[in-house]
């Protein structure tokens, strides 16, 4: 599989060779087929965590010595974060691996949820939990290449401003290698 990152965007940022010094971690992409749709389960995180405050992610984390695979740290931290339970998910498979400039090692797991399901979302980490129409990011309106100057640098990202939501960084790359899988047109410009 290819590796995928922050680098995509910003050559510069080149993750080490061998993936020297990366946390590995698994995050699930959840489908959940509501029948005359498709829709994708996204968290937003608390105000008060350390890491990545606020930001819209997939239910996911690191990798403990007592999981198998990243198979099993995605459903694990999903059942942490959101209470869905593996029962309830099918694996379908994996995407790119996605490394962070933050260190992280990230494999994104897909997986379909059948409802019936109810959500108990752990309140230490999670605001809230919602779902988008996988067709609107499919949709090639929608994903866009924004910048923002850090350090000095412009520094280029994916972002999918969706209502009052902007799922961007790490998330929104993972998200367009989910689009090059199922066959989503070019992407948008910077908007």
């Amino acid at each position: 599989m290819k590796i995928r990152g922050d680098h995509d965007l910003n050559p510069d940022l080149t993750p080490p060779p061998d993936g020297q010094g990366l946390r590995d971690a698994a995050v699930l992409v959840p489908l959940v087929d509501r029948g005359e749709e498709i829709t994708v389960i996204f968290t937003q995180r608390t105000a008060n965590l350390t890491a990545h405050a606020g930001q819209i992610s997939f239910p996911g984390g690191r990798m403990e010595p007592s999981d198998e695979s990243a198979e099993d740290t995605a459903l694990r931290e999903t059942e942490e974060e959101i209470g869905l339970t593996r029962d309830r998910v099918e694996i379908l498979g994996r995407l790119d691996t996605y490394v962070t400039r933050t260190g992280f090692r990230v494999t994104p797991v897909v997986g379909l949820v059948q409802p019936p399901f109810t959500l108990t979302p752990d309140p230490t980490e999670v605001a809230e939990v919602f779902e988008v129409p996988l067709s609107f990011i499919l949709d090639p309106e929608n994903p866009r290449r924004h910048s923002r100057e850090f350090l000095g640098k412009p520094r280029y990202f994916y972002a999918f401003p969706y209502e009052q939501r902007y799922i961007w960084g790490a998330t929104a790359g993972m998200l367009v290698n989910l689009r090059d899988v199922l066959g989503g047109g070019p992407l948008g410009e910077a908007g």
